[in-house]
């Protein structure tokens, strides 16, 4: 039978109320709610949370609650998050037919059998007792197989803990833990040898720059240039040779002119 919660886990703490639910909301009908997010408001009193009939989505994260009672009427209820709360019994959640999303991490729940009236809700794919990274948990996860029970019990669930047991990518996730196991279970390895430099991709001067391979029209082009160059410069030693004869002839002429 499970253990019902105390008076003193209602004791004192927020009760939920219509003008808190209009406030948080907007909403002026509480059969107008839809979505709602009451996290860490220090709430231990479910209070009027029943008269929000169409409600589908539901974050009670981070209060004080130990009674889901309230809960049992929201028939369209799909998401429901009550991590870091003190529930020790989710028997009201029978009542929550759409239920899909459920987070219980962090609460009082000690065995599975606190979770077989879970097993009416056709629409249940991810169950959620601990979060290592909020490092909140539940007495019941310290049972090493707990996952697998959890999962023969509720063969509908497709993910548990955020790891998925079934349908596209459980596998992988399979996979990925066994090899983790197995990384874990093997000896220190031998340090392995020193791998070979790398070796340059492409033989050495590759990327130099290479001149420009001059075409035969161009070749045959310099080629006459300075063939006429060469003549040029032996027509012009050709007219000094005959200027400098011309000078030496008249030199001599005006020379012979005069007597002494």
């Amino acid at each position: 039978q499970d253990p019902p919660h105390s008076a003193e886990d209602e004791g004192s703490g927020v009760r939920v109320t219509p003008a808190l639910l209009k406030a948080t909301t907007g909403e002026f009908s509480l059969e107008s709610i839809l979505l709602l997010r009451l996290r860490g408001r220090g709430i231990a009193h479910l209070g009027c949370l029943a008269d929000c009939s169409n409600l589908e989505w539901l974050d009670l994260s981070g209060n004080a609650i130990a009674g889901l009672a309230p809960l049992a009427a929201l028939r369209a209820l799909a998401v429901l998050n009550l991590a870091g709360n003190r529930v020790a019994s989710v028997e009201p959640l029978r009542g929550c037919r759409s239920l899909r999303q459920l987070n219980l991490a962090g609460n009082r729940l000690r065995s599975l059998r606190q979770l077989r009236c879970l097993q009416g809700l056709r629409h249940l794919e991810s169950l959620r007792l601990r979060d290592p990274l909020g490092n909140l948990g539940n007495p019941l996860c310290a049972a090493p197989a707990y996952r697998a029970a959890l999962a023969a019990m509720l063969p509908g669930l497709k993910a548990i803990d955020g790891q998925r047991v079934a349908g596209r990518g459980s596998e992988l996730f399979r996979l990925c833990r066994e090899l983790d196991a197995a990384l874990d279970a093997a000896p220190d390895a031998a340090p392995a040898e020193p791998a070979e430099p790398p070796q340059p991709w492409v033989r050495a001067g590759f990327w130099e720059a290479r001149p420009a391979r001059r075409s035969a029209v161009l070749e045959e082009a310099t080629r006459q240039l300075g063939q006429a160059l060469r003549e040029c410069r032996e027509l012009g030693r050709r007219a000094d040779d005959s200027i400098a004869q011309a000078q030496r002839a008249l030199g001599r002429r005006h020379a012979g002119n005069f007597g002494f």
